[in-house]
């Protein structure tokens, strides 16, 4: 698959995303539903912590992509919802260790939304993948 950044403006690369790519010679494409921080169960995790649901939702979502046989690497499109913006902002670090070795910067919306749901839940991550 080639990967082709589209950035009429440079500003979104010093946040880590680009405002669009081109994708070409695709074989698969994974649509995965959107990732929480629940445990094996559905269980929700970590009340109260964005950061602990951001890291599990990511865990979560890394799970997904490897049973397909995917990586961080092979994600094309990321959408974002937390009920609280400035909050899972101050923990994108998180985002970054995981994209930033891989050198993926797929395009992405961060949403706030009122509740997610299941009560208790601060963020969810949807995303595309292709290989």
């Amino acid at each position: 698959m080639k990967r082709t950044p589209v950035n009429p403006w440079s500003w979104s690369l010093n946040v880590g995303y680009n405002q669009a790519e081109i994708t070409q010679g695709v074989s698969r494409q994974l649509t995965c539903a959107g990732q929480t921080a629940v445990d094996g169960e559905g269980n929700p995790q970590h009340p109260d912590d964005m950061r602990g649901q951001l890291e599990l939702a990511l865990n979560n979502l890394e799970a997904v992509l490897g049973e397909a046989s995917m990586s961080f690497a092979d994600i094309t499109r990321l959408g974002i919802y937390t009920t609280d913006v400035d909050e899972a902002m101050k923990h994108f670090d998180l985002l970054g260790a995981r994209l930033g070795p891989v050198n993926a910067a797929p395009p992405m919306s961060l949403l706030g939304v009122t509740r997610l749901a299941i009560p208790g839940l601060l963020i969810e991550i949807e995303a595309t993948a292709a290989d």
